[in-house]
């Protein structure tokens, strides 16, 4: 039996203030907008670049949970695949972008960096060391 093609997974997040996470991923991290709803104080958005994109949504009463929340083991909320993670780094801290941990070659033989969002959600851009 022929396989199925998969073309990516996008991680949905509950976040405080949808207008704030869609400006961040925007302005600070080169995503662009790719949904928006309502247009005027939005409870649902889409943010996205080339093939990376994330889903938000805010609700009165839920809060954000970063896996940072629930065990500090567990660092990261996304992996984000990128093939240049020193360009991407470049970029970013040009931006002025504060990279939550320094661009590296992890213990588990990956090479990038982590950035953390207005909820705190973390965000790791890298690939394996091989790649």
């Amino acid at each position: 039996m022929e396989r199925a093609h998969i073309g990516g997974i996008s991680p949905f997040f509950i976040v405080n203030d949808v207008e704030k996470s869609l400006a961040f991923y925007c302005a600070k991290l080169g995503f662009e907008t790719r949904c928006k709803e309502p247009e005027i104080d939005p409870f649902f958005g889409i943010v996205g670049r080339e093939g990376a994109q994330l889903f938000m949504k805010s609700h009165r009463g839920l809060a954000p949970m970063p896996n940072t929340t629930r065990h500090p083991w567990i660092k990261w909320d996304a992996f984000v695949y990128v093939q240049d993670p020193d360009a991407l780094a470049a970029e970013f801290t040009g931006e002025n972008v504060e990279l939550k941990t320094p661009l590296e070659d992890t213990h588990d033989g990956l090479r990038g960096f982590t950035v953390g969002d207005p909820d705190g959600y973390v965000l790791f851009f890298g690939r394996p060391q091989g790649d």
